[in-house]
């Protein structure tokens, strides 16, 4: 999906399109600024729109901007606007404010996102039945038994695919074609917005050797920083190694995939179901809190990601019986703890307790930046028995 959360918003405020919008950090909730837009105009004729309706009446006024903005928050993604100034996901707010201040901050609605991604998976799903999910915003669709999926080397499929979703959702999307998921996932990024990229095996060498190595998913930082030091930028400096040469300097495993992926190989199949390995939610605070002179602050938050993790675990359908703990201190030190318990649960306020115990294992002497839960070792509900009642346990210092 093209610009995802920034495209859901727009949706909802269509009077932002076409302007540098960035989305992360704070929470503000649009009745403020419906309020603040009342107040300003106390004779104005609301008449019997829904509240829905009303949103794209707020003037760009009422919008905060990035200019001024201090806080640790980081951009979930950006607009197409705002991305040519250079911000980009994962970018930290106050960093953005500096190359675009005049950009429109709104925040994350994590809900509303989870709606127009059900709502696009399933316009696929009636159109070709084997969707592998791959989060949010993105997934792999094999299309070789699909009527119709060879046309015009699949074009014609991807653009009804675009044409159905664009008509439920009014999103865009952009396809990328191509013998096997790894070449997919590298033509979908060529053509965006809304667009599609077909690549042949024959392709490989004119279209992806001259990329950078990054661009190969499943290539990090690290893994490229250490490519970059052996003198290698492109893919096709890649393919150009030995695969004895990338084993001796990478490990047989990643070394030998390396030279496989160089080449536009991938032998991976969709994969239309997979089991979650664990559930986790966690928060990175606007400022540092300690556990004594912040406790209930700290509690609070606590308690809320128990009962955010238990309520994902309801929703999709899982238990666990491994519960942990993620903290990361001021100096950015992260520590974590678990605790294995014998019975299986989504229950919040027994996450809670056992998350809770873990809490007594760390150092809360020191100002905590980060805090999260994570529920792993996950069976879907029903398979083992359900535990009984269980008393929440306090955030404690002790």
């Amino acid at each position: 999906m093209d610009a995802f959360y920034a495209s859901c918003e727009l949706m909802r405020y269509p009077q932002l399109k076409g302007l540098p919008v960035v989305i992360g950090g704070g929470r503000r909730r649009e009745d403020d600024l419906l309020s603040q837009l009342q107040a300003a105009y106390p004779n104005g004729d609301w008449g019997v729109d829904t509240f829905a309706q009303r949103l794209d009446k707020i003037p760009l006024s009422f919008f905060p901007r990035l200019a001024g903005y201090t806080g640790r928050g980081v951009i979930t993604t950006a607009t197409y606007p705002a991305r040519a100034f250079g911000i980009g996901s994962a970018m930290g707010l106050m960093k953005a404010a500096k190359l675009c201040p005049e950009a429109i901050l709104l925040p994350v609605d994590f809900e509303r996102y989870r709606h127009f991604s059900r709502t696009f998976k399933a316009v696929i799903t009636d159109i070709a039945p084997l969707m592998e999910d791959r989060g949010v915003d993105e997934v792999y669709i094999d299309f070789t038994h699909v009527p119709g999926g060879q046309r015009d080397g699949g074009r014609v499929l991807a653009r009804l695919i675009q044409k159905s979703i664009q008509q439920a959702t009014g999103l865009t999307c952009s396809i990328g074609v191509a013998p096997n998921k790894l070449l997919a996932k590298m033509a979908s990024e060529f053509n965006k917005p809304n667009g599609i990229s077909i690549v042949h095996e024959a392709d490989v060498q004119s279209l992806i050797w001259p990329l950078a190595c990054r661009k190969i998913n499943g290539i990090g930082p690290k893994a490229d920083e250490k490519l970059k030091a052996h003198g290698i930028d492109t893919i096709g400096q890649l393919a150009a190694r030995e695969p004895a040469w990338l084993v001796q300097h990478f490990g047989k495993s990643h070394g030998a995939w390396l030279f496989e992926a160089a080449w536009g190989r991938d032998e991976r199949p969709v994969v239309t179901e997979s089991e979650p390995v664990s559930m986790s939610r966690e928060t990175t605070f606007e400022r540092d809190l300690h556990a004594v002179r912040d406790r209930a602050e700290l509690g609070a938050v606590f308690t809320r990601l128990c009962e955010q993790v238990a309520a994902d675990l309801q929703r999709k359908g899982y238990e666990g019986r491994t519960i942990g703990i993620k903290l990361r201190y001021d100096n950015f030190q992260a520590v974590t703890r678990d605790h294995s318990i014998d019975d299986h649960t989504a229950n919040a306020q027994r996450i809670r307790q056992v998350a809770g115990q873990c809490l007594k294992r760390v150092d809360l002497g020191r100002r905590i930046r980060l805090l999260g839960v994570r529920v792993g070792a996950l069976v879907k509900t029903g398979q083992t028995p359900r535990p009984g009642p269980q008393t929440q346990a306090l955030f404690t210092d002790d």
